[in-house]
């Protein structure tokens, strides 16, 4: 993700985990039928309007949310300073 994306350490760490915690709950499998990889992300926060990487990501959510459901606990609430 930090090629693809303008971003902070501290941003990419907390996307990072919240992606690692989503995929090791096996939700997004089981909703899409498709395994969460690091390259499937950078693709779907291609989508996202330009804004910082967690926007990019709360904005992802918020589409899974709207399809799925259950997918407000992986979204991003606060970004360390860094």
């Amino acid at each position: 993700m930090a090629a693809a994306f303008d971003t902070t350490d501290a941003e990419l760490r907390v996307v990072a985990r919240q992606a690692r915690d989503l995929a090791e709950t096996e939700r997004y499998v089981a909703d899409t039928g498709h395994t969460l990889t690091p390259a499937l992300v950078v693709d779907h926060l291609r989508d996202a309007p330009d804004e910082r990487l967690p926007s990019k990501w709360n904005w992802w959510l918020g589409s899974l949310e709207l399809a799925f459901g259950d997918y407000v606990e992986f979204r991003v609430r606060v970004v360390d300073r860094e």
